[in-house]
């Protein structure tokens, strides 16, 4: 597997990879990242030194994880840990706490030094990861970006 940043050419698989997640969960719905505007351009939205999207590629070179971070203004030197989706063909592999764990790192680097996320019932499978990779629950803030969303964590990188 290759850990990289996103390139243009990356961004059908990982918004392809997101819609079809999301609809398989359920929640391809308003409220989700699945009506992201910019969700078909990724590189261009996490270009910056503050904001950066990540991909798992396997042997072949296909795409089969993407994990992001961006600044988080709405809590102190903070950064979102943003849209983790991993392909049905790796799940259960422990390539969603090594993605974690790399996109913390990149924060940390960032100057970054809380981690925010939000996400839904739904994804069980991330909740167990988030959870086991020392997120804590928080109740539901009043800035929340994607308002069907409804579970919240934090942690300190």
């Amino acid at each position: 597997m290759i850990y990289r940043e996103i390139r243009e050419s990356d961004n059908a698989a990982i918004a392809s990879l997101i819609r079809r997640t999301l609809e398989e969960h359920n929640l391809d719905i308003p409220g989700t990242a699945y009506y992201d505007e910019g969700l078909d351009s990724f590189s261009k939205l996490y270009g910056r030194p503050d904001a950066r999207y990540y991909v798992m590629e396997d042997d072949n070179g296909r795409v089969v994880g993407g994990i992001g971070f961006s600044a988080f203004d709405k809590m102190e030197e903070t950064a979102e840990l943003q849209k983790l989706y991993l392909d049905k063909s790796v799940s259960g592999s422990g390539l969603g706490y090594e993605m974690i764990s790399c996109v913390e790192k990149r924060m940390k680097e960032a100057g970054f030094k809380k981690s925010y996320l939000e996400t839904h019932d739904n994804l069980a499978a991330a909740i167990h990861i988030y959870i086991k990779s020392g997120y804590e629950e928080i109740e539901r803030p009043s800035f929340v970006g994607h308002s069907a969303m409804n579970r919240f964590f934090v942690k300190d990188i």
